[in-house]
């Protein structure tokens, strides 16, 4: 891609102009260091990519500093790449990834005279090359953390409501208490049960899809006039030309003596995806426990029913809040959105049940 001129001023900077260059100068020095600082827990391609990021960055700084001349200081650092800089150091992860392919989504070169064209372009293009890196991450950890998430939520929002529903009919703490605690370990068993069966089940499927490694053997056997082999293709939805000539190189391939990669999976079997049977069954069962602990806790403290109520309500916004916020950073969506539906959905189902709860009290009474 061609690289723009450089947008220079046609007159003398503002105070403002100035501010601003000084505040782009600082965030492009800032993500430059992030790339090298993850390059350093990178090998192989992805280190270079990320070193070829922080290059890209630098000629961004480079263009501020020309603007703003003998004035070229970097503003205060702005908070936010603070922070990716700190987990980049620190961790060097997928979340480290997610944030930044949030931070230059959030990039305002395409409205600002003063930058080229190709650093706007630059710019998306980062976001794209970030997303790719981040998809690697993600596919790895996405059947677990399915798993882990979901039970989370689920512990958080079901033991919530039941013991929000039960505590509305005017029972004793202690009978709240023991709900909570039944409920805790009949969702969390319950959980765990389903997320095994389920990916175990997937699995399955997926390995039922995966082409036989004998059906390799009876390759130099096939009748190259008939060419049995074309129909392997065309099942795969390839067209009857495209087919037969991929048979007949492979049946060729066959005889010069190479590999044919007839039984090779074919891409996207989902295994990655689906994570293990066990690892998503444990994930889901602890985190369901540890979510559906967080109403009861105040109820293990013996404090009394007003108090235990409240503080249940408020620990679990706060955990809603958490695991809300971190889908969407991973998701590289907004956090504070995803966080407050996460919110919403949770004390909206509680207050179902709190509502029904109350019902059943004054009927009772």
């Amino acid at each position: 891609m061609a690289s723009m001129p450089d947008a220079l001023p046609s007159s003398l900077p503002t105070r403002r102009q100035r501010r601003r260059w000084r505040r782009y100068l600082a965030d492009e020095h800032a993500e430059a260091a992030v790339y090298r600082d993850l390059a350093t827990r990178r090998t192989g391609e992805e280190r270079e990519i990320l070193l070829a990021l922080a290059d890209a960055e630098g000629r961004h700084a480079a263009h501020w500093e020309t603007l703003l001349g003998p004035d070229a200081r970097p503003a205060r650092r702005d908070p936010r790449t603070s922070v990716l800089g700190w987990f980049a150091r620190r961790f060097g992860s997928v979340f480290t990834l997610a944030l930044i392919q949030r931070a230059e989504s959030r990039s305002d070169y395409e409205a600002d005279a003063d930058a080229t064209r190709a650093m706007a372009a630059d710019e998306r293009i980062h976001e794209e090359v970030v997303r790719s890196l981040a998809s690697r991450g993600r596919q790895q950890i996405s059947g677990n953390f399915r798993a882990a998430v979901f039970g989370a939520n689920d512990g958080l929002v079901s033991n919530l409501a039941l013991i929000l529903g039960v505590g509305a009919t005017g029972v004793s703490s202690a009978v709240v208490l023991v709900t909570g605690i039944a409920g805790l370990l009949a969702g969390a068993l319950s959980m765990g049960a389903g997320e095994y069966v389920s990916v175990r089940s997937q699995r399955e499927l997926a390995d039922a899809s995966t082409p036989s490694p004998h059906a390799r053997a009876a390759l130099p056997h096939l009748d190259v006039d008939a060419n049995e082999l074309s129909l392997v293709y065309r099942a795969r939805g390839m067209d009857p030309e495209a087919a037969q000539a991929k048979a007949r190189a492979a049946l060729a391939d066959v005889a010069d003596g190479e590999h044919a990669h007839l039984t090779e999976a074919p891409a996207g079997d989902g295994h990655d995806l689906l994570g293990t049977a066990w690892g998503a069954a444990g994930a889901s069962f602890c985190f369901f426990a540890t979510g559906a602990f967080i109403p009861i806790l105040p109820y293990l403290l013996g404090l009394s029913s007003g108090v235990a109520f409240v503080l249940a309500v408020a620990l679990v916004g706060i955990a809603l809040l958490a695991t809300g916020a971190t889908v969407g950073i991973l998701s590289g969506a907004s956090p504070l959105r995803r966080a407050l539906r996460q919110v919403a959905i949770g004390y909206g189902a509680a207050g179902v049940t709190y509502l029904v709860g109350l019902l059943f009290g004054t009927s009772v009474a």
